[in-house]
């Protein structure tokens, strides 16, 4: 007889390759972990020292023909993702989306630990706002573009910066 009333912890679902988290409206739901790069149009690991997060954007379906997966525009010679490019391009139906208009429809899943010790999962837009954030190089204060979210039981705010060169 097998019992279908078990309980997971994150750390079993994690083995799993999914994990409970909430959405940006906070319903519980079950959280897919990406296979491959492939899959992402962004991924990113991040640790401080009290802190953890982890976060990916999985590509968005083509709003013209539904079928296939939007992403970077391929280069002929190579085969490569033109990672410059300000364009989103369906390899089934040729359609083109401005990235930026793109990347708002678009949602970001993160896995994450605050230094109070709560390991949770949410998913948000993906918008990026700008964050007044201190340098330590430059000793002063900067506006950066971020990804925010809070933590959903001490509620610390979370930056997830774009890298700077």
């Amino acid at each position: 007889m097998v019992d279908y009333n078990i309980k997971f912890d994150c750390n079993c679902c994690y083995l799993l390759g999914f994990y409970w988290g909430k959405d940006s409206k906070g319903n519980v739901k079950r959280m897919r972990e990406p296979k491959s790069m492939d899959e992402c149009v962004y991924f990113t690991k991040r640790k401080d020292s009290e802190s953890f997060a982890k976060v990916w954007v999985f590509k968005g379906q083509c709003p013209e023909c539904k079928i296939g997966l939007m992403g970077k525009p391929r280069d002929s010679k190579t085969g490569r993702a033109k990672i410059r490019s300000n364009d989103y391009v369906c390899p089934e139906c040729n359609y083109i989306a401005e990235k930026s208009k793109y990347e708002e429809t678009l949602t970001a899943s993160i896995q994450y630990e605050c230094k109070c010790g709560n390991k949770s999962g949410i998913e948000v837009p993906f918008k990026r706002k700008k964050v007044m954030r201190f340098d330590e190089e430059d000793q002063k204060k900067r506006s950066v573009d971020a990804l925010v979210f809070n933590c959903s039981k001490c509620d610390q705010r979370f930056l997830i910066t774009k890298k700077m060169k």
